[in-house]
């Protein structure tokens, strides 16, 4: 499908540069196309972060600008969701990210699919080059994510020989990705009212990581069972003669 518009396209060469974004560089400021957005993006990280997983050199960012300068003209790309392993200088806020000049190259970008096109299958080679173009061709990002909330149809491309393969999942509908050693896979619930699906990870081991509200419940349900536990003790002792408060 989408594989196929990479491999049909001229090898022509590129001039590519890795420069700071200008001063008077103007992002697009294009408002979220859906709510759901946000939260997909959110979410990705909230498990992350309460894992234990993010790093101070790691930059994990949604809607954040790539940058790289192509045949002297400069471009900015944000993908919806973006994980490079290692920048050289931590910064506590950050309008841009050039791959090389700032960091390593993204290890992971992801698109969520909306219902207006967003150009995360292009493979347009002018000025303004198309998303898929830019993240395989300039950027070579490893492994590019397309994702539709709506279906649920996870898409998991792999560079392979500086073109997009598309992976299968494993037996159980998930992607390992070796950069994060983590899996990578879709799940169906609820969370801050939005109901449909979501991007989750599993450890190597296969447990899913929490979300907070998910590990508040377990630790209410923990503290339940132990309730009922001391409950069914108090219970026996008494039914035995035994004083519980007077229990060795």
């Amino acid at each position: 499908m989408a594989t196929q518009l990479g491999e049909a396209k001229s090898s022509t060469e590129l001039v590519v540069s890795w420069e700071a974004l200008p001063a008077d560089f103007h992002l697009e400021d294009e408002p979220v196309e859906n709510t759901g957005q946000p939260l997909l993006a959110g979410a990705l990280r909230e498990s992350l972060e309460i894992s234990g997983f993010i790093q101070p050199q790691m930059l994990i960012a949604s809607n954040f600008g790539l940058c790289a300068t192509i045949n002297g003209q400069f471009i900015a790309k944000a993908p919806d969701w973006v994980y490079v392993r290692s920048v050289n200088q931590v910064l506590g806020e950050r309008k841009s990210y050039t791959p090389n000049l700032d960091g390593d190259i993204p290890a992971i970008v992801m698109e969520f699919l909306s219902d207006t096109e967003g150009g995360e299958y292009s493979f347009k080679r002018t000025y303004p080059p198309g998303k898929w173009f830019f993240y395989e061709q300039i950027l070579q990002v490893p492994i590019y994510i397309i994702f539709d909330p709506n279906g649920g149809l996870l898409e998991f491309y792999q560079l392979e020989n500086r073109r997009y393969e598309l992976k299968q999942p494993d037996e159980n509908g998930r992607h390992w990705i070796d950069s994060m050693g983590l899996f990578l896979g879709t799940w169906q619930g609820t969370k801050e009212a939005r109901t449909g699906y979501w991007l989750r990870w599993w450890d190597e081991a296969g447990n899913l990581l929490l979300w907070a509200v998910e590990q508040i419940e377990q630790e209410r349900q923990r503290a339940e069972q132990e309730r009922q536990q001391k409950e069914r003790l108090i219970a026996y002792l008494q039914s035995q003669g035994i004083d519980p408060n007077n229990f060795p």
